[in-house]
């Protein structure tokens, strides 16, 4: 019996590739840590994205290359990264303003777990041992007008990550929009996750069963 094809997915740097694909020409952004970053990679040609990190940097651009950039000039994660012509830095009180004030369009963060009604966990799985980190992550989900969430669809166990519910400590409730993985685009909607678009090679059937809670097929 021939053995079925293996699904692959999309790799962490085609996500990211994805999420640049949908974000509006001149929109001020927040990357979160990890594949987000990514992102200052995939600008598409005649976008311009101006890139906020809460350590007081706006006009970030990609990180240098090993050995080249300033030391010193890093975004929150602690990654070097290189400033755009016309770049402003300000105090941390002054970034979390402009995070609080609204002044923010969109933030692309990872996730531990997100719920079908778009509550997002993404800074501890709440263990007695764990670490507090959640840095401005509660900050931008609720100040900012659109979150995106980038992540693989399960975990290196293969549980999923689209939940019915969190059962991890909430970073905020019914905060998430759209949510890209390795198998699918996702869109939060009243009815839970509505799909929008299939990763090359992956089935409805493959993404719906490494889904924790139902999932609505393109109509």
């Amino acid at each position: 019996m021939k053995s079925e094809k293996p699904v692959m997915g999309l790799s962490r740097d085609e996500m990211a590739q994805r999420v640049a694909m949908d974000i509006p020409n001149g929109s001020y952004v927040n990357l979160g840590i990890g594949i987000p970053e990514r992102i200052t990679r995939f600008v598409p040609d005649g976008r311009e994205f101006i890139y906020h990190t809460e350590n007081g940097l706006l006009g970030m651009g990609p990180s240098p290359e090993e050995g080249v950039g300033e030391p010193e000039l890093i975004n929150a994660g602690k990654r070097q990264v290189t400033a755009l012509a016309g770049a402003s830095y300000f105090q941390h009180p002054d970034s979390f303003a402009m995070i609080r004030g609204g002044h923010l369009d969109l933030c692309v963060l990872g996730a531990l777990q997100v719920a079908s009604n778009g509550d997002l966990a993404n800074w501890s799985v709440g263990g007695p041992d764990a670490i507090p980190a959640v840095g401005g992550a509660m900050d931008l989900v609720a100040g900012v007008k659109s979150v995106f969430v980038v992540t693989q669809h399960c975990t290196k166990t293969g549980e999923p990550k689209l939940i019915e519910a969190c059962t991890y400590p909430l970073t905020g409730p019914g905060v998430v929009n759209r949510i890209y993985t390795d198998l699918a685009v996702i869109d939060i909607t009243a009815d839970g996750f509505q799909l929008v678009e299939l990763s090359p090679g992956v089935s409805f059937e493959y993404v719906a069963e490494r889904t924790g809670a139902p999932l609505i097929p393109i109509s």
